[in-house]
């Protein structure tokens, strides 16, 4: 594992290394002893088909910080800085993630999180500082213009709940910053 750093605060890819043979393939996705900065206690997974997109989502309180990995497919992964004080507040950051890159994304608290599914099959896995709370999640809408956030052009599979989500005014006006 390699740790790369970003331009914004905290935010960080995580390259692993893949060993493949004629059975399939085998890659480390986790070792505390590399990332030791946060303590994961909850685990999932997504399966999303192609032209899915998810997000923008956060939690306003038990925030969550994530490493996001794809196991299988590929996933444009988009994180805004939703923390008040940084110098990225706003600002969106975006990257490739597949099962061949062999890269992660660590994304500390204060951000909102979306990817989009590029591949015909994606399934992607979570690693959490929190569990999930309905009762505090919220979100900014995908297609924002303050965002900016760049999607592929083509017909986007969104859901309701997500086409319904407010935009990054709005947050500012309730939220003020994570």
């Amino acid at each position: 594992m390699r740790i790369i750093n970003t331009n914004f605060k905290d935010l960080i890819i995580i390259a692993h290394k893949s060993h493949s043979d004629f059975r399939g393939s085998l890659r480390e996705t986790y070792n505390k002893k590399i990332v030791d900065w946060d303590k994961f206690i909850f685990d999932y997974a997504t399966i999303s088909k192609k032209n899915v997109l998810r997000g923008f989502h956060f939690q306003y309180k038990h925030q969550q910080s994530k490493l996001v990995t794809v196991i299988k497919g590929k996933i444009l992964d988009l994180a805004i800085d939703l923390r008040r004080n940084s110098t990225t507040f706003g600002k969106t950051f975006s990257i490739i993630l597949s099962e061949n890159n062999c890269k992660s994304l660590y994304i500390p608290r204060g951000f909102a999180h979306a990817y989009f599914s590029i591949q015909k099959m994606n399934v992607i896995y979570y690693k959490l500082s929190d569990y999930y709370n309905p009762k505090f999640e919220d979100g900014i809408c995908y297609n924002d213009k303050d965002i900016n956030a760049k999607w592929p052009k083509t017909k986007l599979i969104v859901s309701k709940k997500d086409k319904l989500l407010g935009n990054f005014q709005s947050f500012k006006k309730k939220y003020k910053g994570l």
